[in-house]
């Protein structure tokens, strides 16, 4: 309110001057206060001492005598240059005042009013109040309902998120993580869904280890009971019976070996045990140790392993791990060759390339396309039957490529449906 007085206040100093000049004609005069009516809502009035209205803003007649008194109040007895300011009230009305004792144009005494109804102003604070207080509450309230409606389109899909994972927590592999029209949620929603599919996978592959591993320990198990009770009940006084019952023991007893090798490599594999110990090697020497393994096959069994070697090859690897490689992949070759019972195995330099070409081949039925992806897996075995004396878990060529993979060395299969597969691995040469 104290801008509203010092306009007023201003106001009336200002008609104050105008009202004494007495260059200024009186209708100059009623001009400027009907203009200060009509553009500032400031109503000037001047009364001769006996009350009269001189000059002033259209009011009605009966509120002129109070309008007089009002002034009469404030400044008493005429006195040149006396003023007054004062704030006076009708009902819910307020109004400033400026009251001063003046020379109508410098000669004639007379009273000026100048005042300023507040309560517009009070009228207009109290509306826009409500308008803020309505807009507030407007805006609140959609602010709430966006809020809500985005809360929701985003914990909407985390809940169901989170409801399916309890699922796959309690064992369900058939559930699916729907994916959102966020993109944030449907990558996570993706990324769910093939760990779930991982998951599965694995939970799959394992069952499917312990019915193969308890099927493949059971038989030889069971083989080296029954022949050792037939040693001690029948065949330990004929040495032909006992050394070929002894034979089938031995037999037996390096499957089993080659199963637990299988199941230990692999643990040490997931936990992470295996450190590279590279070292410069004989490849060649290494490749005839790993050969000279299958003999007994080919004495017992029939099985041809032609060999296609280069004398005096070195290469930097681990040579434990790379011994376990080429057994694997050789062992592979020998489980699934054809009725020829012929495996072919190369080793060859490369000059070109700098690298040791090593290869293994079996002339079986080949690798189905829908097969050749899932071969390096851990647990997968091939749906065929073939001819291997040996069963294993599944494990050798998914130790073969973590093996490989850790050295950094190029690796694969080449195969043809009807004509049989050949394995690769490129050594560098040292």
């Amino acid at each position: 309110m104290t801008q509203e007085k010092r306009r007023v206040r201003s106001v009336g100093e200002e008609m104050a001057l105008t009202v004494s000049d007495n260059r200024i004609p009186e209708s100059l005069i009623v001009q400027k206060i009907a203009d200060y009516s009509l553009t500032d809502g400031v109503d000037v009035f001047i009364f001769s001492p006996d009350g009269t209205l001189r000059a002033g803003a259209a009011v009605q007649p009966e509120k002129l005598q109070s309008l007089y008194e009002s002034v009469n109040a404030k400044t008493g007895e005429w006195e040149d240059g006396k003023k007054a300011e004062f704030t006076s009230r009708d009902g819910n009305k307020t109004t400033f005042n400026y009251a001063a004792c003046v020379r109508l144009r410098g000669q004639e005494p007379c009273k000026l009013l100048v005042r300023y109804p507040v309560s517009h102003i009070a009228e207009a604070i109290n509306q826009i109040k409500i308008y803020v207080l309505i807009v507030s509450l407007a805006a609140f309230l959609i602010a709430f309902f966006i809020s809500y409606s985005l809360a929701n389109k985003l914990s909407g899909p985390i809940r169901n998120i989170s409801g399916t994972a309890k699922k796959l927590a309690a064992g369900d592999y058939d559930v699916q993580f729907n994916s959102a029209e966020y993109a944030e949620i449907a990558t996570l929603s993706d990324t769910l869904n093939y760990m779930k599919d991982e998951i599965k996978k694995s939970d799959q592959f394992q069952k499917e280890l312990l019915a193969n591993v308890s099927h493949d320990l059971k038989t030889p198990l069971t083989m080296i009971k029954a022949y050792a009770s037939m040693i001690q009940e029948i065949s330990g006084d004929d040495p032909e019976k006992r050394a070929k019952h002894l034979q089938v023991i031995i037999d037996e007893a390096d499957r089993l070996t080659g199963l637990v090798n299988d199941i230990l490599s692999t643990s040490k594999i997931t936990a992470g045990l295996d450190q590279l110990n590279k070292k410069v090697f004989n490849l060649t020497e290494l490749l005839y140790g790993v050969i000279n393994k299958f003999s007994y096959l080919q004495e017992t069994q029939g099985y041809n392993i032609m060999v296609d070697v280069e004398s005096n090859l070195y290469t930097l690897a681990d040579e434990e791990q790379i011994y376990q490689v080429i057994y694997n992949l050789v062992s592979n070759a020998v489980n699934y060759t054809g009725e020829d019972k012929t495996v072919y195995v190369s080793l060859k330099f490369s000059a070109e390339e700098q690298r040791i070409k090593f290869a293994v081949r079996d002339t079986g039925k080949g690798i189905a396309e829908d097969e050749l992806a899932h071969i390096w897996d851990r647990y997968y075995r091939s749906k065929d039957s073939h001819l291997r004396p040996v069963k294993g878990t599944g494990l050798g060529l998914n130790i073969v490529k973590v093996i490989l993979q850790k050295h950094a060395f190029n690796f694969g299969v080449n195969t043809k449906q009807g004509e049989g597969s050949t394995f690769y691995v490129d050594f560098p040469s040292a």
